[in-house]
């Protein structure tokens, strides 16, 4: 059997509605691997149409899932995409060409974020959104860290030049959205926190929030978005302080103080 050079990963918890749009994005891969986190709809039916290659079973943690579908690759390469990604085909025709000329080990692909249908570029970062990421590299070189949330990356490899082309992120729908992603992200990491043994303390998470707010809508540039890039730094500046007080308060994340 001819050597597989790319491998498009997606990790998914019951993501029907948006399932088959995101997979009908990777025919430019040599395999596509879907892993199903303990799906309940039709995503695995769904990822049927698209590929055999699927991953099934149940993970609490982001960065053992992430590694599970890294295992399951066979490519040389593998590019990771999450069901709310878009490839366009300027991204899919570059991503060919990296994988096969590049002699580095990964590299960042810039992304353009959209809540509902307006695409909003500035103010991304701080853990609450992200204008790039790692998600093209070769097998072996990208370990995923074993954190709830946001897991922390360990590399073996050389990094390379940024992508050119953008993925599309279809991160929220709306404002609602954001306000639930905030409370679902500092929910998770108030498990991390009280686990590692690192609530730290109170004045510093609150100090966290204004040097977060001030990096994304003025460094990043938050500013010209008009009210999306406010809530964008401010919801940045939010998340480290509300993860401590949910570890400090909250017996488990789910309960009430």
């Amino acid at each position: 059997m001819t050597a597989l050079i790319l491998s498009a990963l997606i990790t998914v918890h019951d993501e029907e509605d948006q399932l088959a749009e995101c997979l009908d994005c990777l025919a430019f891969a040599d395999e596509i691997v879907v892993l199903l986190d303990d799906c309940t709809d039709a995503s695995k039916e769904i990822a049927l149409r698209f590929t055999e290659r699927l991953v099934e079973g149940a993970w609490e943690r982001e960065g053992s899932r992430r590694n599970a579908g890294i295992d399951a690759c066979r490519g040389q390469w593998i590019f990771e995409v999450d069901a709310d990604e878009r490839v366009p085909a300027a991204l899919a025709e570059e991503i060919r060409r990296v994988v096969e000329t590049s002699a580095c080990d990964w590299h960042e692909i810039p992304v353009d974020n959209y809540i509902g249908g307006k695409l909003v570029r500035w103010g991304w970062g701080a853990s609450y959104g992200k204008a790039a990421y790692p998600g093209l590299f070769r097998k072996g070189v990208k370990v995923w860290g074993d954190q709830r949330v946001h897991p922390r990356l360990q590399w073996s490899g050389r990094k390379g030049e940024m992508l050119k082309c953008r993925l599309d992120h279809y991160v929220d729908r709306n404002v609602s959205d954001m306000i639930r992603r905030l409370d679902s992200y500092s929910t998770a990491r108030a498990k991390d926190l009280r686990e590692a043994g690192e609530i730290g303390s109170f004045a510093h998470n609150l100090r966290r929030l204004f040097s977060r707010f001030f990096k994304c809508y003025v460094l990043r540039k938050g500013y010209r978005e008009g009210g999306y890039g406010f809530l964008i730094a401010l919801f940045a500046g939010l998340y480290p302080l509300l993860s401590h007080l949910k570890a400090r308060l909250e017996s488990d994340g789910s309960e009430g103080p």
